[in-house]
């Protein structure tokens, strides 16, 4: 399997990059619409086009990593669904959705996976679960009122992927999260308890926000080994624990640079 890119979701995928021959997968390019611009947008999908190419010419399957985010399905209404049409509301979103139509109508054999919110190690320091701790530990972190994520452990999508490349899984889009809506204050007030600090909460008004869930019926049913994954309103606090003391550490080396720095 070939994977393009280097980043965080790229370097998970290194244990299965043996398996699968004649499978690419796109891991580069946007990961977050937080602070995207157009042109990065138009970087990746100039990226995308020759990929795609490349593998139209190889006879390659092209595995692309969209997103499963409030701004793809909205916070209203059932659980998103992969069936069916959805209206993007944010620019990141949009971008994703245009992209899978790139593949969609590009004749390749292809899978499209919609994430929900990664944790996992090699984050960059801005991702949202690096980033919640180290506020934390700095005494003052900020929170979008009412915002909610669903938090799903890389290790689990990585095994999702593994099998549905193996079952042979093809020219289908697959929401791959927890199903599980959790509130970033939860989140907070759980890190809180586990680092024994109690920040002090900057509460954010923001619009449009509210609980967003995903349906992963689909997954449950191409990918029975989900079940026992342990997704649930519980399931993230497992996932932080294993992942926490990274964090910590990351977060405490960056103080330490930076206080360095400033000498």
């Amino acid at each position: 399997m070939e994977i393009v890119g280097r980043g965080f979701v790229a370097r998970n995928l290194e244990p299965i990059a043996g398996s699968h021959p004649g499978t690419v997968v796109f891991a580069a390019g946007v990961s977050s619409g937080s602070n995207a611009s157009m042109e990065d947008f138009a970087r990746e999908a100039t990226m995308l086009y020759e990929v795609v190419e490349r593998c139209r010419a190889r006879g390659r399957r092209l595995v692309y990593l969209s997103t499963a985010s409030k701004g793809m399905y909205g916070t209203h209404g059932p659980p998103g669904r992969e069936r069916g049409p959805v209206f993007p509301s944010t620019p990141y979103a949009r971008h994703k959705l245009a992209m899978e139509a790139v593949l969609r109508d590009s004749g390749l054999d292809h899978l499209v996976l919609r994430l929900t919110h990664l944790v996992g190690p090699h984050q960059r320091p801005h991702q949202f679960p690096p980033a919640l701790v180290r506020q934390i530990l700095s005494g003052t972190v900020y929170i979008h009122r009412g915002v909610c994520r669903d938090l799903i452990d890389i290790a689990d999508v990585v095994m999702c992927l593994d099998r549905l490349l193996a079952l042979g899984v093809r020219r289908e889009v697959v929401n791959v999260g927890s199903g599980v809506a959790i509130p970033v204050q939860t989140v907070v007030a759980h890190l809180e308890e586990r680092l024994g600090v109690v920040a002090d909460k900057r509460l954010v008004e923001v619009r449009d926000e509210g609980r967003h869930d995903i349906s992963i019926a689909k997954l449950t049913e191409l990918v029975p080994e989900v079940k026992l994954c342990g997704f649930g309103p519980g399931y993230y606090a497992g996932v932080f624990e294993k992942y926490l003391p990274g964090y910590v550490a990351e977060a405490r080396r960056g103080t330490a640079d930076a206080r360095a720095g400033a000498r």
